[in-house]
This record gives C-alpha cells, sequence and structure tokens, in this order.
C-alpha cells in the first residue's frame, strides 16, 4: 500500500498523527528558542563582569552542583535503605519507580513540571522541581475534587472561578504529598486538561501507570525525589 492510498483510507489517524508532529515541532522551536535567550543574556551579563567576578560566580556553581550532586546520592541511598514499598522519580531522566529494599517492582516515565516563579514582586512563591524526600497525604480518584491554585488559572490566562473546588482536576487517579507537592495524571477536564502543560513543581505521567502502582500506595508511603 502507497502513503497515498494508506492516507485516503485512514485520514482521521493520519491527521491526528500530522497535528500531534507539527505540535511536537512547535514546542521544540519555543524551548530553542528560550534556550537561545538565556544563552544570549548569560553572555550579556558575563561580558559585563571583572575576571575577579567571574571566577567568583564560576565557584559559587560549582560549589552548587556538588552540593546539588551529593543531596542527590544521599536521597537515593535512602531509598535503597528503604525495606518497605516506596516511590523514586528520578526527576532529570524522567522515570518514576516503585522498589522495595533496592528491588525493582515497576518502572515508568514521568513528564516533570519546571520550576516556576509565580506572585507579583515582591508577593511572590517559587515552585521549585521537587527534591529529597516526601510522604504520601492522600490519593485521589477521578470523583475526587482538589483546590486548583488560582495562580493556574492566571498562568493559563483563565479567569478565575469563584469555586475552584474542582473533581477530576488532577485526573482519573493522583498522590498528593506533603508541601503540595502533587503526582497526577492527565484530566479530561479543568486547567490541567492539556498536555503541553505539566504543574510546575509536580510530576504527571499517564494514567494507567499511576493507576498500576495505586494499590501499592497509601498515606504514609515514602517518595523520593533525587
Amino acid at each position: 500500500m502507497t502513503f497515498g492510498e494508506y492516507r485516503r483510507r485512514h485520514r482521521g489517524f493520519v491527521s491526528v498523527a500530522l497535528l500531534v508532529i507539527l505540535a511536537a515541532l512547535g514546542a521544540d522551536a519555543v524551548l530553542l528558542s528560550r534556550q537561545t535567550a538565556y544563552e544570549q543574556e548569560i553572555a550579556r551579563l558575563r561580558a559585563g563582569m571583572n575576571d575577579f567576578e567571574k571566577k567568583r560566580t564560576d565557584a559559587i556553581l560549582d560549589a552548587r552542583a556538588r552540593q546539588r550532586q551529593a543531596q542527590e546520592e544521599e536521597v537515593r541511598r535512602l531509598a535503597l535503605a528503604d525495606s518497605g514499598i516506596h516511590i523514586g522519580v528520578d526527576v532529570d531522566s524522567g522515570r518514576i519507580y516503585l522498589e522495595r529494599r533496592g528491588a525493582l517492582l515497576r518502572r515508568s516515565p514521568v513528564e516533570v513540571g519546571p520550576g516556576r516563579r509565580i506572585g507579583i514582586p515582591p508577593d511572590t512563591v517559587h515552585l521549585a522541581v521537587p527534591r529529597g524526600t516526601r510522604t504520601v497525604q492522600a490519593v485521589l480518584g477521578a470523583r475526587d475534587a482538589w483546590d486548583v491554585p488560582d495562580w493556574v488559572y492566571r498562568e493559563r490566562k483563565l479567569p478565575v472561578p469563584a469555586d475552584r473546588h474542582v473533581t477530576g482536576a488532577l485526573g482519573p487517579v493522583a498522590v498528593v504529598l506533603d508541601g503540595g507537592t502533587v503526582i497526577y495524571s492527565m484530566p479530561a477536564t479543568g486547567p490541567l486538561a492539556d498536555s503541553a502543560y505539566v504543574l510546575p513543581g509536580s510530576i504527571r505521567l499517564r494514567a494507567e501507570d499511576l493507576d498500576a502502582i495505586m494499590p501499592n500506595v497509601q498515606r504514609g508511603t515514602a517518595v523520593y525525589f533525587y
């Protein structure tokens, strides 16, 4: 079968596939544009520094990188030493693991929400990519409601409703951790029902993958981010 024949027989599928490809290319273009802008801004700032300031800045960045690496290694050791069933999330590689005493029970891909500073200066809050150890506070299903933060609507350029207690806002299955971080799946409705938008400071994965580990998750289950 030639491509033309296949396209005529499966017009709907081909159209959807092309839209997905175009959306992916658009997202790549946006990320590349942002990276270029960041690199230009860094070059501009460094151009205004003397040699001492450049060396001092490089030393500070290097020290922070080593500190972060040490913290991540410590969290990994804690996860390996945990004798109970727990969740591990490698935020850099985009993987979530269901583990017990170092044994891997399940592995799935995840999308990590970016760090984001929200609010209007000087009243701002920085939502960082999760790191360290958290615990499960609640497990939510499709019929459970979640208070969607007002900043989510503003960031998405949507009107903030009077009632932000939205049923199924975190998809058919979700986990709420201490500190407000959530591990959620794609909802059918609400401000998070957008495949191109991942809630900042949180983790999203496929509903079937999250649903598969839910029988092993309860309030108090440890979640290690590294």
